[in-house]
């Protein structure tokens, strides 16, 4: 671990309240930490990951650097508009997370650094393979990456286990993946928000018609959970000139992820297929309890048009089925007893991602859970992302509590 300079921009980071009156706490090192599991960190691939291992006829169409006439850079895919790389001079740890990741064994110290005893991860470069209207295309890049994933993180799976990506408009073959990824060993699988890269159309398929049931019952077969991240279904950077970082970030990347926790709870899916269970990842938690209340008011008031009837609301099978992952969500929080949901949320780190809270995540967990009680920080921190990606809680944890 390479020494923490804490650049000026990140001193906020170290603002804390304190844990006075917990019972345990969030420090790193304490005998009375709670057992901590991110539920959203993510890998740091290799550049040329895709283009040493994907076939031969597909290299031409990946993700790509270009020079235009005037010497600017520029990303170009296939499913994003151009992005023009700015080159940022990073300090202190804003440069230290932009490195962090590649080693297994290094990410096992920076996580032992913020407290954290087990991490899933989620693609990084490789958020952008369902960047294509082509789902074979978008398949091989997915199995690209998990057998690097495995081959990488497989022997650590026990404390950073790496999730499967399927790419689900292609139904055959994702469904092969999916059985292929449940032998090899994995803990979870990732799809995208929606399954054609694009914007809405109302042609394309969604995750609610029942030409995708033949999916759900191989999921249902392996007993994988599913997650779905942020980023992905449609471009996360339409918005251009002012105000663009913070428009994309919410507007593009955190917003459609409501779109599958819908699909899923409101279509009938969890009542043919009542093994499954899902989570939106990195999107935060604090719309859901506004997206609950707006299913069962449209189930009610729109009863006339809705089909199929179900046996309970939409917002039962999200509490039945469902999770959300999120890093620093007070307003979240706030509402999660109230609204029955501590047992539905689940926290994480993001590392080494600058949205995320390492390596000050004991300060932000002060900062925004003063207001739980100790079981439900118990589950929120750990115990629910245990239960979810079944993870083993260790016995000094038992021993402490940890299980409460």
């Amino acid at each position: 671990m390479s020494q923490l300079e804490i650049n000026e921009p990140n001193l906020w980071r170290l603002e804390s309240p304190g844990h006075v009156g917990w019972s345990r706490t969030a420090r790193p090192g304490d005998p009375k930490k709670y057992f901590m599991v991110s539920a959203d960190c993510h890998a740091n691939e290799p550049a040329t990951l895709w283009a040493d291992r994907i076939d031969p006829k597909y290299r031409d169409r990946l993700p790509r650097v270009t020079t235009d006439a005037q010497g600017a850079q520029w990303r170009v895919s296939e499913g994003h508009r151009p992005d023009r790389i700015r080159f940022n001079d990073l300090e202190g740890e804003d440069r230290l997370r932009q490195q962090a990741g590649a080693d297994p064994r290094q990410r096992l110290l920076d996580q032992d650094r913020d407290g954290i005893d087990a991490e899933v991860i989620f693609p990084n470069k490789g958020l952008s393979m369902w960047a294509t209207p082509d789902a074979v295309f978008a398949q091989a890049q997915c199995r690209v990456f998990n057998e690097w994933a495995w081959e990488t993180f497989g022997a650590y799976n026990d404390r950073l286990s790496p999730v499967a990506a399927i790419a689900t408009a292609d139904l055959p073959g994702s469904i092969t993946e999916v059985q292929r990824v449940a032998k090899v060993g994995f803990r979870a699988l990732t799809l995208p928000c929606k399954p054609v890269w694009g914007a809405y159309d109302i042609d394309h398929p969604n995750y609610n018609l029942p030409s995708f049931d033949p999916l759900w019952a191989a999921i249902q077969d392996t007993g994988l959970p599913i997650t779905f991240h942020i980023s992905t279904g449609r471009d996360p950077r339409a918005s251009r000139g002012n105000g663009g970082a913070v428009i994309n970030y919410v507007s593009h990347s955190l917003s459609p992820t409501v779109e599958p926790v819908a699909n899923l709870c409101a279509s009938g899916v969890l009542e043919r297929f009542p093994g499954l269970r899902f989570a939106t990842i990195e999107a935060g938690i604090g719309w859901l309890p506004w997206v609950l209340d707006a299913m069962d008011e449209a189930y009610r008031k729109h009863h006339f048009w809705v089909r199929p009837k179900l046996k309970h609301l939409p917002s039962e099978y999200f509490r039945m089925h469902g999770f959300a992952s999120f890093q620093e969500d007070a307003a979240g929080l706030a509402l999660a007893e109230r609204y029955d949901l501590t047992d539905n949320f689940m926290w994480g780190n993001d590392y080494p991602h600058h949205e995320g809270t390492w390596p000050h995540s004991a300060e932000a967990i002060e900062r925004t859970m003063s207001g739980l009680g100790d079981e439900a920080r118990a589950k929120v921190l750990g115990l629910n992302a245990a239960r979810f990606f079944k993870f083993d809680v260790p016995e000094r944890y038992r021993r402490a509590g940890g299980t409460s």
